[in-house]
């Protein structure tokens, strides 16, 4: 690995993580919605890696659109403002007051061709943020359905004395595997942290970056109530021990 990639996170390394993951979790846990899960984080992995591609792709041809658009709306605008000018001094006014319409005709003119450059120019950056948002959003809603897998999984229920009914917890799984399950829950937020990253490294949109950081810190805070369940199973098994 070179110093050159180690200045930006790449897909494939991403992927390769998120398909080990699955796997892991397909041998223990087969049957489990968890695995669902997983499958579907590494497909929407892939998705992230096709798209900032196809995005880098895209950009460059709907920016060298919009460059010679633009262009072209400069172009006639000054061609129409130069037969404008030629018209104005060719029937000249006879005072200063008859120029007025003139200039504020200019003026709106200058205002709409400034307009129109900024909105082609940043077109290609709008066309960008909205595909990756997209892809953010769906990130995020993985994110809240892995933190729903481990709701139901809470330590207390393995307790002899819980009396909190057949719908609290999950009996179909032992202590051992309900640690294994939990720490496979921060291990698939780490990995939407990590593939929500990826489209930072593909834009600079301040809309973009703070949509990751936001994802970064839901994922990170939905880990540390992960964790402190698996604190207080460990502590319950060795007591038990």
């Amino acid at each position: 690995m070179t110093a050159r990639t180690l200045e930006k996170l790449e897909p494939v390394p991403v992927i390769e993580t998120a398909r080990r993951l699955r796997d892991r979790i397909g041998a223990r846990f087969p049957d489990r919605g968890i695995h669902r899960v997983a499958q579907e984080l590494v497909s929407l992995t892939e998705q992230v890696a096709d798209t900032s591609a196809g995005s880098r792709r895209r950009s460059r041809l709907v920016r060298t659109a919009s460059h010679a658009v633009i262009c072209v709306v400069v172009l006639v605008a000054l061609v129409a403002f130069g037969f404008a000018v030629e018209a104005a001094f060719t029937d000249a006014p006879d005072n200063g007051l008859d120029w007025l319409p003139l200039i504020e005709s200019a003026v709106n003119d200058i205002v709409f061709v400034a307009i129109a450059v900024v909105l082609l120019y940043s077109f290609p950056e709008r066309v960008q943020r909205a595909d990756l948002l997209a892809k953010l959003h769906r990130l995020r809603s993985l994110a809240h359905i892995v933190d729903m897998h481990q709701l139901t999984k809470e330590p207390e229920s393995l307790r002899d004395a819980f009396a909190g009914g057949t719908d609290s917890g999950d009996r179909g799984l032992t202590p051992e595997q309900i640690e294994y399950y939990l720490e496979y829950c921060t291990e698939l937020l780490s990995m939407v942290s990590k593939a929500a990253a990826l489209c930072a490294e593909e834009s600079q949109d301040d809309i973009v970056l703070n949509t990751v950081s936001t994802i970064e810190t839901l994922t990170m805070g939905m880990s540390r109530k992960v964790w402190q369940k698996i604190t207080v199973l460990s502590e319950e098994r060795t007591a038990k021990a």
